[in-house]
């Protein structure tokens, strides 16, 4: 699943199809959750013409998609419209950001792995450096991936930018972590941060 109905204000348009690396951003995320082996492809999207240029920038990889009819709500209302969209019948959903590009098929491959292993309510990224001290603390960050049972908590998370956070926290306990380098880590949400990624594409 693919969260790209964010209104990007504080990249002043609609960063989802600012150019990076030579094609949108949104592309580059779609990508990864297309070669991960995911079963079911569908990505959020808002209204208008932003809403059909993604679909414009996706029409070749295998996505459905779902119009959130309010963005302006917060990450919340997307979570909404994905999950009152998914059919029926799936073991897990993960839960990709579209300003993301660094993540790749191998992070959300390994998400449905542990998974597929544990059976785990959640299955969570952790970001950190592999440079750092023994039990230094992660920065916790999507993918996210959520069992089916948790579906409906999910769809009914509140309006916010921050998503199911409660969620997270109620199956602490069983939950499973994957740890990924800090490097990925990077979300585009401003003209400096696409400068950014676009010079760590480039690097060799």
């Amino acid at each position: 699943m693919l969260l790209a109905a964010g209104l990007g204000t504080r990249m002043g348009g609609p960063k989802q199809l600012a150019l990076l690396a030579g094609r949108p951003l949104v592309r580059h995320a779609a990508q990864a959750l297309a070669d991960a082996g995911h079963d079911t492809l569908l990505c959020a999207v808002p209204p208008g013409e932003v809403g059909d240029g993604i679909r414009a920038a996706l029409r070749d990889l295998p996505f459905a998609f779902v119009v959130n009819p309010d963005p302006a709500r917060g990450l919340g209302s997307s979570f909404r419209a994905a999950v009152g969209a998914l059919p029926g019948g799936l073991a897990a959903v993960n839960f990709a950001l579209a300003d993301m590009p660094l993540l790749g098929a191998a992070q959300h491959a390994a998400l449905i792995r542990a998974f597929r292993e544990t059976g785990a309510p959640v299955v969570l990224a952790g970001y950190s450096d592999p440079d750092a001290a023994p039990g230094a603390e992660q920065v916790r960050a999507p993918p996210h991936l959520f069992r089916a049972d948790l579906l409906a908590a999910v769809r009914d998370a509140p309006d916010a930018d921050h998503g199911p956070r409660h969620l997270i926290r109620e199956h602490a306990a069983r939950a499973v972590t994957l740890t990924f380098p800090a490097a990925l880590l990077l979300d585009v949400d401003t003209p400096e941060a696409l400068a950014q990624a676009q010079g760590l594409l480039q690097e060799p």
